[in-house]
């Protein structure tokens, strides 16, 4: 074998971090035996690969704090791996192509499209760039590997899940040993960022979490929530914002915004330019947004219905007693639009319907389809944290923000640990980002309930299934006018998943779909016509998002000026503004944004 090919298959086994990489063993025999002995030989370590992966994707996973970590791990047995046959020998020919074609490439660096390996130092580096392509084939090969494991779907979705973990934390930018572009930096400041990704390790160690941006430029009521208003009621739940009119007049129907509890207000007004809040409140509309309490031990034993009727039912009640409207128009965001549709459909069983029209944004109510989170929920899971928090207790914001952060880890989390602590840098400054790290706890009674009767069960849409604040919840009950939207790209709560809320009601219903995710796509401010959103002329829902996309048309630019022309349809006669905040016994407590949101978990 020639010096040139052993250093070639020694890289390929040295830093290809996989077990795969000893299908080319020193010697070349691997090469040079007939096809049908190492394919045999292929498959049996193929497989060792595949079950070593697995163990360490778990045990890397366990560490994690998300939110499957210690009780789907801890109670997981370690799955006898089976693979398709067929799907096997398939993958281990199209490896040994791929693999055989970096051979023949000689040292000339090979083309790398990953963005993790574009600056122009991994390319100018051969052992660098072939080193990066075999941890690509690699990673290719694995997570192939996972999907051609014969098992459930949900199985294979967690192997797959597990080792995309593994996979995005083994990838050598991960390591300044390799990393050759935080190798250069480092030579080109004279060791000065290495010293500086040493000091932001130990900030972050400080403040618990990675930054994803410079935090230290921004401030809540400062420059991010910022539009002008009064907290007019609080209790131990939340505060409730009025909002400043301006324009002369506002419609005579109030609009209140409910946020998730899960992360703060705030994200529906970040800044002017891409201000939710303040374009309703330009629109015409005297807005209200509910502004959740950041949970403590005081409200550790808190349930999913002291949420609903303490909070999103008394939220409507007091934005009516306000105004002196009889009926209000409604806006959930994520869990903030499953609470108040939960909210809606008590009152339904009450014979009250306060509410003249509601606006979805990228909830779940049907939880059918739920996307990557299904891989933490099942069984064991769900009755562990039963017994850890169902009595009391505190679900720590870190956690569910580890969580979120690693359902996207090369974007979300390896991405900054490179920039931040390899090549020294400091994230550049980014509201949404701020926001995402500006964490929540949430109460331990409520999220186990949250987890058994919708991720788990699916209860919400099963007609008195559940009772919640003693009435037995039927969401067809509910029959205002809906606007329910969706993000194309969205993770957290996937399109198909979102769609389903469509099926779930009898009166009016508009759906409209956004280009981008669960957060980019719904905060889109018209004037920066940026993205793009589809609409179906008909008006038809059929029983799929696919069937309803067949006859949808694409429209440049945001979704917002179609959501304000049907709110506004819904919002009645214009009528002078009010010159003070609150009402009565209602009085305006402090200026907006409250103190409430200010707290951190």
């Amino acid at each position: 074998m020639s010096g040139n090919r052993r250093a070639k298959a020694a890289i390929l086994g040295g830093l290809g971090y996989l077990i795969i990489g000893r299908l080319f063993d020193a010697k070349g025999e691997g090469v040079t035996q007939n096809v049908p002995d190492f394919l045999t030989q292929a498959a049996q370590q193929l497989q060792s690969s595949m079950t070593e992966g697995w163990s360490k994707a778990l045990q890397s996973f366990q560490g994690m704090g998300a939110i499957g970590g210690d009780a789907s791990v801890a109670g997981a047995k370690l799955p006898e791996i089976r693979f398709n046959p067929e799907k096997l020998q398939a993958l281990q020919k199209q490896y040994v192509e791929e693999a055989m074609g970096l051979f023949g490439q000689g040292f000339q660096p090979p083309k790398l499209t990953d963005k993790r390996f574009s600056d122009p130092a991994w390319g100018n580096n051969p052992v660098a760039a072939y080193a990066a392509a075999v941890y690509l084939l690699n990673a290719r090969t694995m997570l192939s590997l996972a999907d051609a494991v014969e098992a459930d779907a949900k199985t294979r979705n967690r192997i797959r899940f597990a080792v995309e973990q593994w996979m995005a934390a083994a990838a050598p930018s991960n390591f300044m040993a390799f990393n050759v572009e935080a190798q250069q930096k480092a030579i080109d400041t004279r060791g000065e960022s290495i010293a500086k990704g040493m000091q932001n390790l130990m900030h972050d160690v400080r403040q618990g979490h990675v930054s994803m941006t410079d935090e230290s430029l921004f401030e809540v009521g400062k420059n991010v929530a910022t539009t002008e208003g009064a907290v007019v009621f609080q209790n131990e739940y939340f505060q409730l914002l009025e909002y400043k009119p301006t324009t002369a007049k506002v419609y005579e129907r109030p609009f209140l915004m409910v946020p998730p509890c899960i992360n703060k207000f705030y994200i529906l007004d970040l800044q002017p330019e891409n201000s939710l809040v303040r374009y309703a409140v330009e629109q015409g509309h005297r807005t209200f947004v509910v502004s959740w309490r950041n949970p403590d031990q005081s409200l550790a034993k808190a349930t999913w219905d002291d949420y609903i009727e303490k909070a999103v039912i008394k939220a409507i009640d007091v934005t009516r007693d306000i105004t002196g409207a009889p009926t209000i128009n409604t806006l959930g965001f994520c869990v903030g639009g499953t609470m108040l549709g939960t909210a809606l459909g008590v009152l339904a069983a009450r014979g009250e319907a306060p509410a003249a029209s509601a606006t979805l944004l990228t909830t779940f109510l049907d939880f059918s389809d739920t996307g990557v989170l299904d891989v933490f929920i099942d069984e064991a899971f769900v009755r562990y944290r039963e017994n850890e928090m169902g009595k009391g207790g505190l679900m720590k914001g870190k956690d569910l923000a580890s969580t979120f952060s690693f359902l996207r880890p090369n974007d979300l989390v390896w991405n900054y640990v490179v920039g931040n602590y390899l090549k020294g840098e400091t994230p550049p400054p980014f509201d949404l980002l701020y926001w995402n790290s500006d964490g929540t706890n949430l109460p331990g009674p409520y999220y186990a309930w949250y987890l058994r009767n919708t991720y788990l069960e699916n209860n919400l849409i099963k007609p008195n299934r559940v009772t919640v604040c003693g009435q037995k919840l039927d969401l067809g009950r509910v029959t205002i006018p809906f606007y329910i939207y969706g993000s194309r790209e969205d993770h957290i709560v996937p399109i198909n998943g979102c769609y389903k809320s469509t099926q779930l009601f009898s009166g009016e219903r508009r759906f409209v779909m956004g280009a981008s995710g669960h957060i980019a796509g719904v905060i889109n401010p018209p004037a920066k016509n940026k993205r793009s959103h589809w609409i179906r002329a008909d008006g038809k829902l059929p029983e799929t998002h696919a069937q309803w996309l067949e006859g949808a048309q694409e429209y440049q630019g945001s979704w917002w000026n179609d959501w304000a022309g049907w709110l506004k349809s819904h919002a009645g006669k214009q009528i002078a503004a009010p010159k003070a905040y609150g009402k009565g016994k209602y009085k305006a407590l402090e200026a907006t944004p409250g103190s409430y949101v200010k707290a951190k978990a």
